[in-house]
């Protein structure tokens, strides 16, 4: 555990440990393996530039509901420069999707062919 915490101070140059990894910290083996692998998607080489990685992280956990997620990864994207601007129009994209998402399942409307070419 002491390691983890660490290597997350270290990461993240900040002496906070916030309460999703105190939380984890109750098996070691699953807070090594999530921090690794948080470490790696957010945090490591990729297509996506760190900022969009948070979005991408907020309108998930709006998806799946999870208030603890969207509240840090809104701090995290905030670090890392959204704009109030870049926050609402996230918000309102989630929204758009999720009413849209809704419709298209309780209507049953079919996949265009179109779209399923290369998938």
């Amino acid at each position: 555990m002491k390691a983890v915490f660490d290597d997350i101070r270290r990461v993240r140059k900040s002496d906070f440990i916030n309460n999703f990894w105190r939380a984890l910290a109750n098996d070691a083996a699953t807070l090594k393996r999530t921090w690794e692998s948080l470490k790696a998607i957010m945090g490591g080489e990729g297509a996506l530039d760190p900022l969009t990685r948070e979005l991408i992280y907020i309108a998930v956990s709006a998806a799946n509901g999870c208030s603890y997620c969207i509240h840090s990864h809104t701090a995290a994207a905030k670090q890392k420069g959204m704009t109030e601007a870049q926050h609402m129009h996230l918000l309102a994209i989630v929204g758009m999707a999720s009413e849209t998402n809704n419709l298209v399942t309780a209507m049953q409307v079919p996949v265009d062919p179109e779209f399923l070419v290369g998938a």
